[in-house]
């Protein structure tokens, strides 16, 4: 369980990589008004933009970053992927019109660059590569799962830097369960012509297992089972503790996931 009042949850695997630090909001310790009550991330849903820059500032300092750290993608539910570099800082932390355009993942190698994207339902995906460290965050709804976006973050960490998939560590955070995210016949019968058919529950009124397909994924494209942790917490389930676009509507918050390599880190491999 997590602790009560908890701004950041962290994963016990990716927390053993010395030099990479990481964390995914919950909706507690900000300073937003309902609907975005407190702990709202995002720029883009109507939140006061003063109240949700406040609340980057404090969940970044709580990780040991700076907000000009910051570097996030516009998110379109597709599957591309951009490599950052420290020239990228900043890019989406003060306002959303001037994040990346078009991106839904995120990889560096950059000390002091700081990975961000937005959630409230989808599946957060965090990839470590300890060699170096490299580090590359995923955005995957449902039309990016099927995209396969976290094969091509995979990819994009490989063509990059030269990571081998069998070597990274990847955490999938909290987001929404198959036991909340009932979809159409016609989304159902895509995750099974994709060969997803085990990450579809049920039959007349089938729901989706979000986090089981992205593990899927990950273990197809040579990433370990044993070095994939999956939060199993759902953002449905538990409005007390996250935001849910699902449950809530259009008029909620966004959580964070944010990944980066700390600037002060000691130069050596884990």
């Amino acid at each position: 369980m997590l602790p009560a009042g908890t701004m950041l949850m962290r994963s016990r695997l990716l927390g053993q990589v010395d030099g990479v630090l990481h964390a995914f909001t919950t909706r507690r310790h900000g300073v937003s008004h309902p609907p975005y009550d407190s702990l709202n991330m995002g720029l883009h849903v109507g939140d006061n933009p003063n109240a949700v820059i406040e609340n980057r500032r404090r969940a970044v300092a709580a990780l040991g970053f700076t907000l000009d750290a910051w570097v996030s993608g516009e998110q379109v539910h597709g599957t591309r992927i951009i490599r950052v570099t420290a020239d990228d800082k900043g890019k989406g932390a003060l306002r959303h019109d001037d994040a990346v355009r078009g991106v839904d993942g995120l990889v560096t190698d950059a000390d002091g660059v700081l990975l961000a994207g937005y959630f409230a339902d989808c599946v957060p995906v965090f990839v470590v590569d300890p060699q170096g460290p490299r580090v590359g965050l995923a955005h995957a709804g449902w039309r990016g799962t099927l995209g396969n976006v976290v094969g091509n973050l995979l990819a994009a960490l490989a063509g990059a830097y030269g990571t081998d998939p069998a070597g990274v560590w990847v955490w999938i955070g909290p987001a929404i369960g198959p036991c909340c995210f009932q979809v159409g016949p016609d989304v159902a019968d895509r995750f099974r012509a994709a060969g997803l058919e085990a990450c579809v529950i049920g039959g007349e009124k089938p729901s989706v297992d979000l986090p089981a397909a992205n593990r899927q994924l990950l273990i197809a494209a040579g990433v370990p089972g044993n070095r994939i942790e999956v939060s199993g917490d759902c953002t449905a389930c538990r409005t007390d503790r996250y935001f849910s676009h699902r449950v809530l509507g259009p008029r909620t918050g966004r959580m964070a996931a944010l990944l980066g390599i700390a600037a002060d880190r000691q130069d050596s491999a884990p």
